[in-house]
């Protein structure tokens, strides 16, 4: 009986599999997103502001940070939970690709929170005089949060290793 029920338990990490599988269609719905930022954002260039241009490159760089963050949740994810991904000889491989395991994939999201959540700082601070000071303030602490515990986390992972 134990023995099945551990079976059991081992083949539910396929059930993982369609989940990233669904994060490719998202990483899908930000590409499409993406390019259509792009296709609004090239006849607008000449009659934006340097402002508005700041602020519409550092959503591009959103997106793309966004972007990075799904495939390395997706790849390290399902190659650390599901199974190990069979990528033939002479086929392009990724560097980094197997070499992350769960405490490194845990601080590869929590760095890309800490960078995401610095744009979206930046864009509210070029936007400043039109947002209230108390939001403002709310911006820094929720960011501030997040440079905390993914700096917590850091710590904690290296405590963990030696």
């Amino acid at each position: 009986m134990e023995r099945i029920i551990e079976r059991s338990i081992y083949a539910c990490r396929w059930l993982l599999a369609p989940i990233y599988l669904g994060m490719s269609i998202a990483l899908m719905a930000l590409t499409v997103k993406f390019f259509q930022e792009l296709y609004h954002f090239i006849p607008a260039i000449l009659d934006m502001s340097e402002g508005a241009l700041m602020l519409k490159l550092l959503a591009f760089i959103d997106l793309t940070l966004v972007s990075s963050l799904t495939i390395i949740v997706m790849f390290s994810g399902y190659d650390n939970f599901v199974s190990r991904l069979d990528i033939a000889e002479g086929t392009e491989k990724l560097s980094w690709l197997g070499t992350h395991d769960y405490g490194s994939l845990k601080m590869k999201v929590a760095s890309s929170i800490v960078a995401i959540s610095s744009i979206h700082l930046l864009k509210v601070f070029m936007n400043a005089e039109q947002i209230a000071n108390d939001k403002l303030l709310w911006y820094v602490v929720i960011h501030l949060t997040f440079v905390l515990s993914a700096f917590m986390m850091g710590i904690l992972e290296k405590k963990e290793k030696h």
